[in-house]
């Protein structure tokens, strides 16, 4: 690897994790679809790879960068985001507590009330914009203090630096699921965290293309070798050519998340004054509740917001049918831009306003996304 980490990010992500190959001189790395390595004659494997499961040369490549990128020690990477924090639980022991936000990702919230709940560990869900709520939730079991920030979706923001000083006053851990932010934005490792974890399907990934997740460590220590034990001994891997595919995307994230954190801010300015629209979230607008707070922490605001409109879940529905650039789906983060009404897809027991819409703001010229919301709203009812 060409850079050592003083380097700018934007060169870190051209630079780690990529060498020129020493057999071809080949600029591109190559895809290593081998499942199996020779053993030295020793017996050994000198050249560091064993068995596909276990390791990988686009998997390592993936791993360097993406512990360059968040200034992290080490980083397992995973077939997805749920894969990445499913192993980060498995580190925990049988009556083990987390706390987790009331309003973190519904696969997060399943992971530990469905799977981990049978493996005796508890967990509580807390709004985590109140210290003193936290505070008052830690037990002696409390392992890890799980923080979101901004959460999905009402881009909510909480006090990362003060969560950290919290969790480690009473001897746990906090992790942070940094998705809807990417390292480009906000950095909570350097904010104290002890891990940062990613869905790097999302604004890593950048084109809706390959599922995937990592978990980085601010340390090389025993818990991290719980995550690495359950890498290899579970198996979910990404496979050699997703890797190749997030390595492909990784050298244009630093200006992707401008230009995505741009055209938020810009959406989120014009709903603000729209007649028809009774709520913008979106921690770049002063007025915002997680304004203050945001500024403090984050570089840029996000490409990520969400707003509530006056005619309730019937107008939603209405906009969300007649825009024509906007495509309608989950997931978030790609060059397109997309929009949902996240009621629907979040189950029975979500607390999301249902007047609600979620837009990813892509990559599209700026004016052309408001013109066409703009239509969709002076169609709604």
């Amino acid at each position: 690897m060409k850079t050592d980490k003083n380097c700018r990010i934007q060169t870190l992500a051209v630079h780690a994790g990529h060498d020129v190959d020493a057999a071809t001189g080949a600029v591109t790395e190559g895809i290593h679809l081998s499942t199996t390595y020779e053993r030295d004659p020793d017996g050994g494997y000198e050249r560091g790879y064993m068995y596909g499961r276990n390791s990988n040369p686009n998997r390592f490549g993936l791993e360097t960068a993406l512990s360059a990128l968040d200034g992290g020690a080490v980083a397992a990477a995973f077939s997805s985001g749920v894969a990445a924090a499913a192993a980060i639980f498995q580190g925990l022991m049988p009556g083990d507590h987390v706390i987790a936000p009331i309003d973190c990702y519904y696969g997060t919230a399943r992971l530990l009330k469905q799977l981990f709940a049978k493996w005796n560990v508890s967990a509580s869900f807390v709004d985590m914009t109140r210290l003193d709520t936290v505070r008052s939730n830690l037990t002696p079991d409390t392992k890890i203090i799980w923080i979101e920030t901004p959460s999905n979706p009402l881009l909510r923001c909480v006090d990362i630096v003060a969560l950290v000083e919290l969790a480690h006053s009473h001897g746990a851990r906090a992790v942070a699921d940094n998705t809807f932010a990417s390292p480009i934005v906000q950095r909570p490792l350097e904010l104290g965290c002890d891990v940062v974890t990613y869905s790097t399907t999302k604004f890593l990934g950048g084109r809706g293309d390959v599922l995937g997740g990592v978990v980085v460590s601010k340390d090389d220590d025993e818990h991290f070798a719980q995550v690495r034990a359950a890498q290899a001994f579970g198996g979910a891997v990404p496979s050699p050519f997703d890797c190749w595919l997030l390595m492909r995307s990784l050298p244009t994230l630093p200006y992707r998340m401008q230009a995505h954190c741009d055209n938020a801010q810009r959406l989120a300015e014009f709903l603000h004054s729209h007649p028809k629209v009774s709520a913008v979230h979106y921690p770049g607008l002063e007025g915002d509740s997680s304004h203050a707070i945001a500024k403090q922490q984050m570089s840029h605001f996000g490409g990520m917001l969400s707003f509530e409109m006056e005619g309730g879940k019937p107008a939603a529905m209405a906009v969300a049918a007649k825009v024509q650039l906007f495509t309608r789906a989950t997931s978030f983060g790609g060059v397109e831009s997309l929009i949902e009404h996240h009621a629907s897809m979040s189950g029975p027991d979500s607390t999301v306003p249902e007047a609600l819409l979620r837009i990813s703001a892509g990559l599209e010229h700026i004016d052309d996304l408001i013109d066409d919301i703009s239509n969709a709203l002076a169609d709604s009812v």
